[in-house]
């Protein structure tokens, strides 16, 4: 029996084998961070503070935080790197999987997120977040207004010597999901399409693709959407957000793939060079969470369900993107190895720039940025989830030779 035929069980990975010890455990080293962050918040309430205080700033205002820019240079440059964009070139021969990802990831998927949080925040659980709670967020970048000057649905106020916007605490956490469903994944759905038995192949090319794509439409989908949702639409601050954490690491890891490759080969690249790299990504991402959860500690303490309220809106977001993209790979004829990636590539979420641009646009304590940390924390076993959904309906759809 094959490993292509719909009843080669054998064949099949477990769904932790190709999986390293940070990956394998990943929702287990979120919630440890989760604690440690929360009480180092306790001990050292002014540690946050200081670190978010060495900032970048332009006329007075923070614009990037230096200690989470490093941190998430390093989210992102281990994920860049692995970019054949050569690949890139060869997408045109998979017309309708890429076609299907693209329009799935942003046409569709932006928008249910913002439909579904906005009924689940703004509506469901407006009562239990608070209806007056308010959150306090970064004026967006080249703004002055006046104290008491109102901003979409935010007031102006001094607040430690700097001008901020008041929220709504719900329209905060409303940020952070919109933030997570312009950004499809890059990183962990090269883990989730092979454990799916997808076509690699696609998986690389849509990871370059999706790259790419971010540059030109994450800056307009969340503007847009932002404003919709009446909240500050800090448009310079999201494409410098897009240069620093997606351009930039984009370019180094592009530049060091090619030199690397030309003075030592693929063959050292692939089995030294990736090695060393594999747990700087999650590492890092580890270590934002500590600064963020150090600072958010009060008010989940204050609140713990604030996570499940943030979770919800999510995890129907997850399997609604997966069913659609599952479905219409199934009625466009696709083979189950293009359809399982497919589907998986737009239920996943970049939550690496989700968590930065919210940093950076909205600001280490606020609302937006716990409510992508929440996305980091329900990747896992919600994505582990869809990989076995997808191995168990393998027979729905053809198998290429």
């Amino acid at each position: 029996m094959s490993c292509t035929s719909p009843g080669a069980q054998s064949c099949a990975p477990k769904t932790t084998e190709a999986m390293g010890v940070f990956e394998r455990y990943l929702t287990v080293w979120v919630g440890l961070c989760i604690a440690g962050g929360i009480a180092l918040g306790k001990i050292a309430p002014g540690f946050a503070r200081s670190l978010d205080g060495m900032a970048l700033s332009i006329n007075g205002a923070p614009i990037v935080s230096i200690p989470i820019a490093v941190c998430l240079f390093f989210m992102m440059y281990p994920i860049m790197v692995k970019i054949d964009f050569a690949e890139v070139i060869k997408a045109g021969k998979s017309v309708k999987p890429v076609g299907l990802t693209l329009f799935i990831n942003w046409a569709i998927k932006p928008f249910t997120m913002y439909g579904i949080a906005l009924l689940f925040l703004g509506t469901l659980f407006r009562g239990l977040i608070g209806s007056d709670a308010m959150d306090l967020v970064k004026m967006p970048f080249g703004l002055d207004l006046a104290i008491g000057a109102h901003y979409g649905a935010g007031t102006v106020i001094l607040q430690d010597g700097l001008k901020m916007l008041q929220v709504p605490l719900w329209r905060s956490y409303l940020a952070g999901c919109i933030l997570l469903g312009i950004a499809p994944c890059t990183a962990m759905v090269l883990v989730w399409g092979y454990l799916a038995r997808g076509n690699d192949g696609h998986t690389l090319v849509m990871v370059a693709v999706n790259s790419l794509t971010m540059l030109l439409l994450y800056g307009v989908l969340g503007g847009f959407l932002l404003g919709v949702g009446r909240l500050p639409v800090p448009w310079q601050a999201l494409l410098l957000s897009i240069s620093i954490y997606v351009a930039l690491p984009l370019a180094a890891g592009f530049f060091t793939r090619k030199w690397i490759i030309a003075a030592k080969g693929e063959l050292w690249f692939k089995e030294k060079f990736l090695h060393v790299l594999t747990p700087v990504t999650i590492s890092a991402l580890l270590l934002t969470l500590v600064l963020l959860f150090s600072f958010k500690g009060e008010v989940i303490l204050g609140n713990p369900l604030t996570i499940l309220w943030i979770a919800v809106p999510l995890f129907i977001q997850t399997v609604t993107i997966f069913g659609l993209g599952y479905g219409f790979a199934k009625i466009m004829g696709l083979s189950y190895a293009d359809a399982a990636p497919s589907a998986m590539i737009g239920a996943s979420n970049h939550f690496e720039v989700a968590i930065a641009t919210a940093v950076m646009l909205f600001g280490l304590s606020s609302g937006a940025a716990l409510a992508t940390v929440v996305g980091v924390l329900i990747e896992v076993p919600v994505m582990l989830m869809l990989v076995r959904i997808c191995l168990r309906t393998q027979g729905w759809f053809q198998h290429e030779k």
